[in-house]
């Protein structure tokens, strides 16, 4: 892990990433990328282009001073801390900046979202979320120890899931955590035995690592919804951090067949990380 990207817009919970990725970053000798969206509002058509301007850097100025003051934190003394300021607030835009800074992690802090709210508008984590090509890693409270140690890795043991897999191994595998891979059964027309769910992941693991080893990790439980069984589950076993995979689906498919990664970034207490298939 050598860059880490963290989305900053001067909240509690953007500190929290901030403290998260600043432990990280001495245990890994990692930069953190720290990222401002601007939110300059809409341009006012009677207003001159030459006004405009004027404003843009106003905002910009003003951004620059408040990034550099809330930077000036003891936790990131011994830290490589690089600031960027974006004009818009356009959420694949973080995406964007991680490609182009060839970051290994977003890290986002979180209060979520709910009812009306998140069916309308959902929360700016779930959008990072659902555009982010790069692992990210959601964030609800301040963090003391960045030490997972029991991780819930949620999947449907489709052979599309196989390379977020790996990815999370590799990204994980500087913790030496235990893993815990997950299937969620559910009542419906996909509900599935217990031979047909051995079978799933059995076959899973030998075209994931060549080998079912890992079977003694594997766990089923059967749910009403996928969230629910993915969050009983990891209260049960004492898990530190959920992991899933998301398609990171957009528009009218987003909102018919919804977001597990999404869902669980909302609504989870506990830390989040989802990597893209």
């Amino acid at each position: 892990m050598k860059k880490i990207v963290v989305p900053v817009d001067f909240s509690n919970h953007s500190e929290n990433a901030l403290k998260t990725a600043a432990q990280l970053a001495k245990k890994t000798n990692a930069s953190i990328i720290a990222l401002h969206m601007l939110d300059i509002q809409e341009v006012n058509l009677a207003e001159s282009p030459s006004y405009q301007q004027e404003k843009a850097i106003f905002f910009l100025k003003l951004a620059e001073k408040k990034f550099k003051t809330f930077l000036e934190k003891d936790y990131l003394k011994e830290v490589n801390v690089v600031p960027i300021i974006k004009h818009y607030k356009v959420f694949s835009e973080i995406n964007a900046v991680g490609k182009e800074v060839n970051a290994d992690l977003i890290i986002m802090g979180s209060h979520g979202a709910s009812g009306l709210k998140e069916f309308f508008m959902g929360s700016n984590t779930e959008k990072v979320v659902r555009y982010s090509e790069i692992p990210v890693l959601v964030i609800k409270n301040e963090l003391h120890d960045v030490n997972f140690k029991d991780v819930v890795f949620a999947t449907d043991f489709s052979k599309e899931s196989i390379p977020a897999f790996k990815k999370m191994l590799k990204t994980l595998e500087l913790f030496n955590a235990k893993k815990h891979i997950l299937y969620v059964n559910l009542p419906n027309e996909n509900f599935k035995t217990t031979p047909e769910m051995d079978a799933l992941a059995y076959q899973f693991l030998m075209e994931a690592e060549g080998n079912a080893d890992r079977l003694i990790n594997v766990h089923f439980v059967c749910s009403r919804s996928i969230e629910d069984g993915i969050l009983t589950f990891s209260n049960a076993v004492g898990a530190d951090l959920i992991s899933t995979a998301t398609h990171g689906r957009k528009g009218l498919s987003h909102i018919f067949s919804g977001s597990i990664s999404e869902d669980l970034s909302n609504h989870a207490t506990l830390p989040i990380m989802t990597f893209k298939i």
